[in-house]
């Protein structure tokens, strides 16, 4: 254990909030799969266990991929993108449909599922990371080095993942927008993805809702609901209602661990509301603690990318944490009423298998750049020692 904690590189403040987070996670599970446990015959037990499994399954994929040099990930990420395209295609027409309306695929012999989009988002930010550091130089050059290299693989992407969910669509959107300022991607071009985003996503709608097929019917109810909840239906209520119930019971300590009632009503208080039962069993101060470790995530990975002094690690850090942190911050907004319902989970504490996994993949990622960075910064540091010892040995002798 002691070699294995010696290997353990990179920023331990990252370290720290995973283990917190994971905690947190642990906890939550086992005090809102009562009602699960009770419709499949089995126990909150099984699904802590499985829970804890999977958590522990992130803390290996992380260490290992934290151990790999990062400029790994370059090489890799052209046939991530490459490979992600096709599963999404598959995904959209014959991909399972589960929780509302995220969309996975079987793998087979082994009985687990996927969401592809978990996938693809790895896919485009390491991809993105690559094309910008490549075309610093031309990405003024609107058809060089910005149409074809950068802007079209984020339209494919963005455009496969929406018509199934497009809560995802436009986060990746948001954060690609952020990635092209920060990549020194003028303004223009920034606003015609917008533009593009927004063309999109009016015809994804459209065609939804003249087939009748496609999630648009949903995603009108959703929005329709969040500004004007007082001609809606019970049933399209209900989530966040119970949600609002659990915030309002929370109060500043909360009922305390598996005290709540709204676990009881919400549908899925592991997952999508589960930010509404951390307020309810641990109040204001458990809420702000989680508020407080995603937070530090995103500052910590600022820092790494203001210190890496290679673009693509400094686009590959910020890119991945910046996905992470606005997919917990879009989870928490629903669970407060403050953003229509999205049906994004919450990383490293909603309940999951794969999720955690790929969200596992992404931290260590960051961590290897990190660690990359630290190695660094050790090195110049023993050079400027080594120079200034010499430089004394030299003054005493004279």
């Amino acid at each position: 254990m002691k070699k294995i904690l010696d290997n353990v590189k990179g920023d331990k403040v990252i370290w720290s909030v995973i283990v917190i987070l994971s905690l947190f996670s642990l906890l939550l599970i086992y005090s809102t799969t009562d009602r699960l446990a009770m419709q499949y015959n089995s126990s909150t037990f099984k699904y802590m266990v499985s829970q804890a499994f999977y958590l522990c399954l992130g803390l290996l994929v992380i260490y290992i991929f934290h151990r790999m040099k990062y400029t790994t990930f370059m090489k890799w990420s052209v046939y991530l993108y490459l490979a992600s395209i096709p599963l999404l295609i598959y995904t959209l027409f014959f991909g399972t449909e589960l929780n509302s309306g995220s969309r996975w695929i079987a793998i087979p012999f082994v009985g687990l599922t996927i969401q592809t989009s978990d996938l693809a988002k790895l896919a485009i930010f390491t991809f993105l990371a690559r094309q910008l550091s490549l075309k610093q130089k031309i990405v003024n050059d609107f058809w060089k080095g910005f149409f074809f290299p950068i802007l079209m693989p984020v339209l494919i992407i963005c455009g496969l993942i929406a018509p199934a969910n497009l809560s995802t669509a436009l986060l990746l959107g948001v954060t690609c927008c952020i990635l092209f300022f920060i990549g020194r991607v003028p303004i223009k071009y920034i606003l015609l993805l917008a533009v593009a985003g927004v063309l999109l996503m009016l015809t994804i709608f459209g065609v939804s809702k003249l087939t009748g097929k496609g999630r648009g019917a949903t995603w009108q109810k959703r929005v329709e609901v969040f500004f004007d909840n007082t001609k809606a239906d019970a049933d399209d209520t209900y989530q966040t209602d119970q949600a609002n119930i659990a915030v309002a019971n929370g109060g500043l300590t909360g009922r305390g661990p598996g005290n709540s009632y709204a676990k009881n009503y919400l549908p899925h208080p592991y997952s999508d509301f589960v930010f509404a039962i951390v307020i309810e069993e641990y109040g204001l101060i458990g809420a702000s603690l989680v508020i407080f470790c995603y937070l530090l995530l995103l500052w910590r990975s600022i820092n790494i990318f203001r210190r890496c002094p290679y673009a693509f690690g400094a686009f590959l850090s910020l890119g991945l944490s910046f996905t992470l942190v606005f997919q917990a911050f879009i989870n928490m907004a629903v669970a407060v009423h403050l953003v229509p319902v999205t049906g994004q989970t919450l990383p490293f504490i909603s309940k999951g298998g794969s999720s955690i996994v790929f969200t596992a993949v992404a931290i260590g990622i960051i961590l290897s750049v990190s660690r990359y960075v630290d190695a660094m910064e050790g090195k110049q540091q023993l050079v400027k020692q080594v120079q200034k010892e010499q430089e004394e040995a030299l003054a005493n002798e004279a």
